[in-house]
């Protein structure tokens, strides 16, 4: 298995704005191969980390070269929301 963080750090008072472009925006992610679940986490100071998980790092990776990823990263709501890049953290679980 395989789990892919981006972290978020969303420009104070536009937490309720960043949420809605989450929620009303198309992921493209149903029907690919190795996907097995998304969640958007909300921590503490304006910080949300998007979290999917993958049968392996080779389906993640196959979805960053396709179609599917390219049309959801298109969207681009998020603009003007947050402070700078998300920043991508890839782990392989062990047990």
């Amino acid at each position: 298995m395989f789990i892919a963080m981006n972290q978020f750090t969303v420009i104070p008072g536009n937490e309720a704005p960043f949420e809605e472009v989450w929620k009303n925006r198309e992921s493209f992610l149903t029907g690919v191969p190795g996907f097995k679940e998304f969640h958007l986490l909300k921590g503490e100071g304006g910080i949300y980390i998007s979290h999917s998980t993958w049968e392996s790092r080779q389906a993640f990776s196959a979805w960053t070269e396709s179609e599917a990823f390219q049309k959801a990263h298109a969207q681009g709501g998020a603009r003007g929301l947050i402070q700078g890049p998300p920043k991508f953290s890839g782990y392989e679980a062990v047990i």
